[in-house]
């Protein structure tokens, strides 16, 4: 047998691979393994340094976790065929030493994040089946670079919820109807809620999501995990299907604040094919999210409230007002400033001109971003009219029971994003939501984030690409009323659904962001304490050593 050496005597190669997985069969007869309902990245990590389990161990568990349910949720779409022989590398690669942040760990994407393996990249329509990228998008890549290994891709709302003015969140032809996990027929809130749903449960050790205004947030609060929605320009949005290059962002959904901010390390950076990236601040080198995670970093923020929250008129439902005044408190306690009755008055004045600019992006951008990009293009799809017909003729797209308004009403209006009427409706939103939004109520009061239930903070945080954290802050009580979703095919509200709250703050302020809701996380510990319906049983101590 070929036995080599590192400095320090440390054994690698054959010797020690054999030596770890006599260490995986030791460790699976005591049954020591992290739960992979709530496993950390620290634990997985410890796990695999430690040699109690391999990561083809952790893909095989993950693998089973996804069929077990796949059924009933409908949460990812496809298993990437060659997750386990990259497991099996990356295992030879930390035998000799090798190690990445995310070296071995499997992580799911969202289904419009184009891979240039043998996964198709949907966006959830058959219109995209077969079609192929020149290249890895830039966040695939550098999840490649960090060592994580690819495992499939999430299901999602069709096309990033921008398709019919009648869907529902979490359906796609391609993938079916996504479930959440909390109670029976859950609606999983789109558009990334795939993602939401597999991160929740533990099918990966956690997800790539996408926003234009909610997308991550809303899903991330709705399955009980973190969220974060980065500054548009943070990372790179090359080679994602895009809805509008001046709202989109990538962005993770984990299951804590410190695996959501390893996640957004390995992600974020410039990107010489995202000239939107040009504009981050920190030179090469971003911040590092995971040092933010610190007891501290509430301590001296000054954080503002929107008006009407803390009182008996809110308007949010008693469960939510209870705890979002219970978390106030924590954040007081903690040495946080609260600045009440912050006045946001062009919350809400821009919707019609949003409307005109992300249409206008859309029928710009579909085809300038991504489809003229295809190096495949099996339908031939070079342009939003070529999507609609597709659609329109294709049964497995579901129309017109599900319609295609959206695009309707964008090539009816036919400008892009280089037209007068788009230029107007954007400065009205720049100015509503910047000025009249949350930059002036940041700027007004010398605030470091405005502090708000999940429902409000994505809202405010879209229309100039700010950034928006979100974690789990309680579940509905037993007795809530059972209500349908808009498309009637869902549950929308119940008994055991979970709520959120969030921090908003100016662009490129992650950091900050992320150290208070670590803080706040670390005191309320909510996530563990809200409880899925459906969970999978396989655990890695079902794998190793069979």
């Amino acid at each position: 047998m070929m036995v080599q050496f590192l400095s320090g005597g440390r054994l690698v190669g054959a010797c020690c691979l054999a030596l770890q997985i006599a260490a995986c069969a030791a460790n699976a007869a005591s049954g020591q393994f992290p739960q992979l309902l709530d496993a950390t990245l620290d634990e997985l990590r410890q796990g695999l340094d430690g040699g109690q389990f391999s990561s083809v161990d952790l893909t095989k568990a993950y693998i089973a976790r996804i069929n077990e349910v796949s059924v009933q949720l409908h949460a990812v779409n496809v298993i990437n065929p060659d997750a386990l022989s990259i497991a099996a590398k990356l295992d030879k690669e930390r035998s000799q030493g090798k190690v990445g942040p995310l070296h071995g760990i499997p992580i799911l994407i969202k289904d419009n994040i184009a891979t240039d393996d043998k996964m198709d990249n949907t966006a959830g329509s058959f219109a995209l089946v077969g079609a192929k990228v020149p290249e890895d998008s830039t966040v695939t890549a550098k999840l490649r670079k960090a060592g994580a290994i690819i495992l499939g891709k999430a299901n999602l709302s069709q096309w990033a919820n921008y398709r019919s003015d009648n869907g529902s969140s979490g359906w796609t032809a391609v993938g079916g109807q996504t479930i959440g996990a909390y109670f029976p027929g859950q609606d999983p809130s789109g558009s990334s809620s795939g993602s939401g749903v597999s991160s929740s449960i533990g099918l990966a050790w956690a997800c790539l999501g996408t926003e234009t205004d909610g997308s991550i947030i809303s899903p991330s609060q709705e399955n009980n995990i973190v969220g974060i929605k980065p500054t548009v320009g943070l990372t790179s949005r090359y080679l994602v299907v895009p809805i509008s290059e001046h709202q989109d962002t990538v962005g993770p959904m984990a299951r804590t604040v410190k695996d959501a901010a390893h996640l957004l390390s390995a992600i974020a950076g410039k990107d010489s094919h995202d000239n939107y990236t040009s504009a981050i601040p920190f030179g090469d080198k971003v911040p590092d999210y995971v040092a933010a995670c610190k007891a501290s970093g509430l301590k001296g923020k000054r954080i503002g409230v929107p008006p009407g929250l803390t009182g008996g008129d809110s308007g949010l439902s008693a469960p939510v007002a209870k705890a979002f005044r219970q978390a106030l408190k924590v954040l007081q306690s903690s040495g946080a400033i609260i600045i009440d009755n912050v006045a946001l008055p062009g919350l809400g004045q821009y919707g019609d001109a949003n409307d005109i600019v992300l249409k206008a992006d859309f029928l710009t951008d579909l085809p300038k971003l991504y489809l003229d990009k295809l190096v495949k293009n099996p339908n031939n799809i070079k342009s939003l009219a070529d999507l609609q017909a597709f659609t329109q003729k294709d049964p497995r797209e579901d129309w017109p029971h599900r319609d295609t308004g959206i695009w309707d009403s964008a090539l009816e209006r036919g400008y892009g994003n280089d037209s007068p009427q788009f230029q107007q409706a954007y400065q009205k939103q720049l100015y509503y939501g910047g000025q009249q939004g949350l930059t002036g109520a940041l700027k007004n009061h010398s605030l470091d984030a405005i502090f708000a239930p999940s429902d409000y903070i994505s809202g405010m945080a879209a229309p100039l690409g700010n950034p928006a954290v979100t974690l789990p802050l309680g579940r509905m009580p037993d007795g809530t009323p059972v209500t349908r979703n808009g498309f009637g095919n869902l549950n929308a509200t119940a008994p055991n659904q979970p709520f959120g709250v969030g921090f908003a703050g100016a662009r490129f302020s992650e950091e900050v962001l992320i150290g208070m809701a670590y803080a706040l996380e670390q005191q309320t510990q909510v996530r563990t304490k809200v409880h899925p319906v459906v969970v999978p049983k396989t655990e890695l101590k079902d794998v190793v050593g069979k």
